[in-house]
């Protein structure tokens, strides 16, 4: 049986991370964390434009590894869609190395999380306000562009989890 490959995508504290890990727990089965974090604490910094390929790439190497431990399911604490999306959001323009790798990923199933949930900053992490009207506009646009499906998951915890049983089905 082949692993499925499920991308969650949204923006900054939309719940992507708390998301994968829980269906990595209901699933028993593998998740891969968001780059983005480990290279701004790594580095003390926020990305530069030049650093968008580089940390998309990593994203998708660590995404690549991840598949021999998962069976069923791999979840994906965001994809280099999200980095070209805020590529977009803070630098205006996609590289077109970055697009050709985003072109090139294939999701099985693609997961957007609402910016239903309270927004917090985060350090270095995140933004100091809340910029998830913008960044879902320009992530809508590029989905749309690219014609990926995609379902939009909302609401508390649970009730996200429910809404994503519904795609994959139950454990």
């Amino acid at each position: 049986m082949r692993t499925m490959r499920v991308a969650i995508v949204g923006s900054a504290s939309s719940g992507k991370t708390t998301l994968a890990q829980a269906l990595a727990e209901r699933y028993r089965d593998a998740w891969v964390p968001e780059y983005l974090r480990e290279f701004v604490d790594l580095r003390e910094r926020v990305p530069v434009e030049g650093d968008q390929l580089h940390i998309a790439e990593t994203q998708a190497a660590r995404e690549d590894l991840a598949l021999a431990r998962a069976s069923r399911f791999l979840f994906c604490d965001t994809t280099p869609l999200m980095t070209a999306v805020y590529s977009r959001h803070y630098f205006g323009r996609i590289d077109p190395k970055l697009g050709e790798l985003v072109t090139a990923r294939r999701y099985d199933v693609t997961l957007v999380c609402a910016p239903d949930i309270p927004w917090k900053p985060d350090g270095l992490q995140r933004e100091p306000e809340d910029q998830s009207a913008a960044v879902n506009a320009i992530l809508a646009e590029e989905l749309a562009a690219r014609a990926i499906p995609h379902v939009r998951i909302h609401g508390p915890l649970e009730q996200r989890l429910r809404q994503v049983e519904e795609v994959l089905g139950r454990g």
